[in-house]
């Protein structure tokens, strides 16, 4: 029987407030959990743990982190108590050398994680461990990662990286059907255009996406942006790529979600 190899995902995550609501995106995030090969563990990229060097969770139990404000009390009672898993935290570090990874202990689940997985995964059973976002890096270096986590996914991890390929908060309008300023569209659909790009990644249009003359202004800073690199990453060559649902809302803020294998 041939081996199962977990997809890797990228869900465009938006505000915690998704956490408390149903949505379309959120309904698609549940869709997935029902669907898709259950994993043995997960490995979740998210762009709220963004660190100078790596860093990996490496606790039995870890916390779940409130890392807001400003929302209801609902939100700060809502926990995913999802294990931990040393052993994976390992692995991780193992499968990335010679990049130096730090067991972290003090860390745990930030809503960039947690956020999507509790729709997902509602019943916080399947073990999680986090990656950091290193933030002194250039894009190469994320996409590269991404290529050596590949080999987890053929041992049933699943890695869910979740960021937002275009966040710039500062151009929000608040309301959430509000149309996305013409910028934000075209970054997004640079994105889209260049999902099942193959080649030399030093040519990668997604890798030098600060190229597209929209790119500053989609993405201010680029932490929300990178974790979709480890996806890429981790795509092998001709493998199907898929877009599980699309949009932006507030104007200024993409929920693309993509799906490799």
């Amino acid at each position: 029987m041939s081996k199962q190899i977990m997809p890797a995902l990228f869900l465009g995550h938006g505000s915690p407030m998704n956490v408390l609501e149903e949505n379309i995106y959120t309904q698609t995030w549940r869709k997935l959990g029902n669907t898709l090969p259950r994993p043995k563990a997960i490995l979740a990229v998210s762009a709220h743990w963004y660190t100078r060097g790596t860093a990996v969770t490496a606790l039995e139990n870890p916390r779940t982190i409130h890392d807001f404000g400003g929302f209801p009390q609902a939100l700060f009672d809502t926990h995913y108590p999802a294990p931990g898993s040393p052993e994976l935290a390992q692995q991780v570090a193992d499968t990335l050398a010679p990049v130096a990874v730090q067991l972290d202990r003090e860390w745990g689940f930030d809503h960039g994680s947690w956020g999507v997985l509790i729709k997902m995964y509602p019943d916080a059973d399947i073990p999680l461990v986090q990656l950091s976002v290193d933030g002194s890096k250039p894009p190469a270096y994320h996409f590269e990662l991404g290529r050596k986590l590949a080999a987890l996914r053929e041992q049933g991890v699943m890695i869910v990286a979740s960021g937002n390929v275009v966040h710039n908060l500062s151009q929000i309008r608040r309301q959430d059907e509000a149309a996305a300023w013409p910028w934000a569209g075209s970054f997004n659909q640079y994105v889209r255009d260049n999902l099942s790009w193959e080649g030399d990644v030093s040519q990668h249009p997604l890798v030098n996406f600060m190229q597209h003359e929209d790119a500053a202004l989609s993405n201010p800073t680029p932490e929300h942006y990178l974790p979709l690199l480890y996806v890429l990453g981790a795509r092998t060559p001709g493998e199907s790529v898929s877009i599980p649902i699309d949009g932006i809302v507030m104007g200024s803020l993409s929920m693309l979600s993509v799906q490799v294998g």
